[in-house]
């Protein structure tokens, strides 16, 4: 008997916990209603501002919760004793930080202390997918913003020269399929690379070949004259497709053509369940949106071990 009122209380205080942490879509509707409101005019001047932020938020979203959790360990700055993921070599290159400070500042002047970070991170990523031209969704809120961020545990994140086993074992550790994993690749339908991510591809790629025999000729060229053995251009790069600033489904019709720029990005035709679904969102935008919504859904409900609500999102309370 008292082992039954034992579980009992134990079912109650479980349930309970679980819903004081389950996210939901309305979760400002009472404490902060104008709270998406507010991050969507602050992205929109952001945008008109500099063209590249829409890449930059998406991205920074992605690592933020590939690396414990969406709780916005990515926007932590570095400490005398603390080397923060932003710092981390995969995240040297995330920017538009900035546009997190601005949206946080303003809604901690409506409601102080009740919006997280990571929420308004997961917020941004939505809107410049939507105000690109992409899905819009409903973003499910009600993160806390985590006290942990270090530098070394953004070796987890998935690398742009990983093979589709890799890909996959990376995805499933957090949950997510094969699916999610091709439709969320098409985010690469936003922004630019450096010529260090996929160096790799058109100069020593093996012992037999000077440029990866999977690139198209032609774009291997290219992409050559761009980044040359000797690169004296700072920041040189290609963009990741050719509507760089427009979020549509071009990244799927470049894979097929064998013009994704990634090894990562040709390695989804190397399966036959990702190939079919690179295949379906290279001819259906509507599909890929459908999915692409779906799949962020999925991801951006990966919960951290946050605690708090950060007062400024570059520093723990």
């Amino acid at each position: 008997m008292a082992l039954q009122k034992f579980l009992v209380v134990f079912v109650i205080i479980f349930v309970l916990f679980s819903c004081v942490n389950a996210l939901s879509s309305n979760y400002y509707d009472q404490t902060c209603p104008d709270a998406e409101s507010t991050i969507r005019q602050v992205i929109k001047k952001a945008m008109s501002n500099d063209k590249t932020v829409p890449a930059a938020l998406l991205r920074m979203h992605f690592h933020d919760c590939f690396v414990r959790g969406c709780d916005g360990s990515v926007l932590l700055n570095s400490t005398k004793s603390n080397q923060a993921e932003k710092d981390g070599p995969p995240n040297i290159s995330l920017h538009s930080f900035y546009v997190i400070d601005v949206a946080k500042k303003q809604i901690e002047n409506m409601c102080p202390g009740v919006v997280s970070c990571a929420d308004i991170l997961a917020l941004a990523a939505r809107d410049v997918v939507t105000l690109s031209g992409g899905p819009y969704w409903a973003v499910p809120k009600g993160r806390k913003d985590g006290r942990i961020s270090m530098a070394s545990e953004t070796r987890q994140l998935p690398g742009p020269n990983f093979n589709i086993s890799q890909l996959q074992q990376s995805f499933s550790q957090r949950g997510l399929s094969l699916d999610d994993l091709v439709a969320l690749s098409g985010g690469h339908t936003l922004g630019f690379s450096h010529c260090s991510s996929f160096r790799n591809r058109i100069e020593n790629f093996d012992s037999k070949n000077d440029v990866d025999p999977t690139l198209d000729a032609s774009f291997a060229a290219n992409l050559k004259k761009i980044c040359p053995v000797k690169n004296t251009t700072k920041n040189a790069g290609a963009t990741m497709d050719t509507t760089t600033f427009l979020f549509d489904n071009a990244y799927y019709k470049l894979v097929l053509q064998k013009k994704g720029l990634f090894s990562s990005d040709s390695n989804l035709l190397t399966n036959s369940r990702t190939k079919t679904l690179v295949s379906n969102f290279a001819n259906s935008q509507h599909e890929f949106f459908k999915a692409f919504a779906d799949s962020m859904i999925k991801m951006s409900s990966i919960t951290g071990s946050g605690q708090e609500i950060r007062r400024d999102c570059r520093f723990v309370n």
